[in-house]
């Protein structure tokens, strides 16, 4: 499977969490369905993961798509506007804090015992995602 996170956005304001996203790409040749799927947060060097949830329903994402997964719920005006669905869709966690935790926070999509894609914030790189050396 070719999934990739090629962007992370942190949240405007802590409370703001549907400013805070990443962005789930399919560059394989199938379709993926991620239900089930779960997404965890670690730190850079640490094998220590703290899983966040599973994805129920989930979505499909198809070959060459991406999808735009949003920390907060967008029923909670507190938790900001949704970004426009300008070239992806908007999936949102529901979730009621921050997944980031600064700088070398990595992200962890699985399936069940397997990676499918993982990526470490770099506030600094223009898309969030640091450039493995």
């Amino acid at each position: 499977m070719a999934l990739k996170i090629v962007e992370i956005h942190p949240a405007v304001e802590p409370e703001m969490l549907n400013t805070e996203w990443f962005m789930l790409e399919n560059g394989g040749d199938k379709p993926f369905q991620t239900k089930n799927c779960t997404l965890a947060v670690s730190r850079k060097g640490s094998k220590k993961r703290f899983e966040l949830g599973s994805m129920d329903p989930g979505f499909t994402i198809a070959p060459g798509e991406r999808v735009r997964v949003l920390t907060g719920n967008p029923g909670k005006k507190a938790h900001g506007a949704l970004p426009p669905e300008d070239g992806a869709k908007n999936y949102n966690l529901f979730l009621g804090q921050p997944v980031l935790r600064g700088a070398g926070t990595v992200l962890v999509f699985g399936l069940r015992s397997h990676v499918l894609a993982t990526a470490e914030y770099d506030p600094d790189a223009k898309t969030g995602v640091a450039v493995e050396s």
